[in-house]
C-alpha cells in the first residue's frame, strides 16, 4: 500500500450524496453494468454506468442514496458520456458493495 497521497490531494476530491433516480441494464457495455441517473441537489443530475449487478437489480436502486466522486472529467463508455463515479467496496470475487450514508439526508452534501 503506497502512503504518498496528501491531505490537500485528497481535499480536492469532490464526493457528494446523490439518490438514485432511474436505474437500468447497460446492454452496450462491455462488463455487466447498469445506467444510472443521480440526483445530487444543486449540482443536479448525473449520469454513470456502475458495474454493480452481482448485487443489486435496477428496481433496487431507485430511491438509494449513493456516495460519488462528482469532479472527474467526463468519461465515454459506450455510448454513455459518464459524469461521475460511484463508490462501493470491492469484494475478493468483484462483487460492489455500495456505500451509501446510514440515515437519508440532503442530496448533494459533501462527504469531507
Amino acid at each position: 500500500m503506497k502512503n504518498d497521497l496528501t491531505w490537500k490531494e485528497f481535499e480536492r476530491v469532490d464526493i457528494r450524496v446523490g439518490t438514485v433516480v432511474s436505474a437500468e441494464v447497460f446492454a452496450e457495455a462491455i462488463k455487466p453494468a447498469y445506467r444510472l441517473q443521480i440526483d445530487f441537489g444543486e449540482l443536479g443530475v448525473r449520469k454513470t454506468s456502475a458495474q454493480i449487478t452481482k448485487l443489486y437489480e435496477p428496481e433496487q436502486l431507485v430511491g438509494r442514496q449513493v456516495l460519488a466522486v462528482v469532479n472527474f472529467p467526463p468519461k465515454q463508455i459506450a455510448n454513455l458520456m459518464s459524469e461521475c463515479l460511484v463508490l462501493g467496496a470491492v469484494g475478493t470475487d468483484g462483487e460492489v458493495t455500495l456505500i451509501r450514508p446510514d440515515s437519508t439526508v440532503m442530496n448533494g452534501l459533501k462527504i469531507g
